[in-house]
């Protein structure tokens, strides 16, 4: 019997987990040694202009990866980043930015994806934006 597809997650609802790390091959050993995840890398339609190679984690048993990882080129403490489902991404942004927000990442396309864009919210915490592909 075939696993059905998961509906795509709605405005609102977190549609991704992002580990950014400064060190991929401790975070990769770690994750897949505690967890029995394997790592796959991305195989969007294009890689991201400008963005270091991505990796997503899958778990057995799982249809869909359980999150990415991609390494930054500075060194400071990893974090996991998710990503909520907005309509707009520019909307969004836009409305982030007047309550306070600053931008950490602008709007970017990801092939196969959609669009994002990462934010540090008003106590500094990042939170990702996520416009779905139409």
């Amino acid at each position: 019997m075939d696993t059905p597809t998961p509906a795509p997650p709605k405005p609102g609802q977190i549609s991704w987990n992002e580990l950014t790390v400064s060190n991929g091959a401790t975070a990769k050993h770690f994750y897949t040694e505690l967890f029995g995840w394997t790592t796959i890398p991305f195989a969007g339609s294009a890689p991201v202009e400008g963005m270091p190679p991505y990796e997503m984690f899958s778990a057995a048993g799982v249809p869909m990866p359980v999150g990415g990882m991609v390494q930054i080129p500075v060194n400071v403490p990893g974090a996991w980043v998710p990503y909520v489902v907005v309509a707009n991404v520019d909307e969004a942004l836009a409305k982030a930015l007047a309550l306070g927000a600053e931008i950490c990442a602008p709007v970017m396309v990801v092939p196969t994806v959609g669009r994002i864009a990462v934010i540090l919210d008003p106590s500094g915490a990042r939170i990702g934006l996520h416009e779905l592909p139409k």
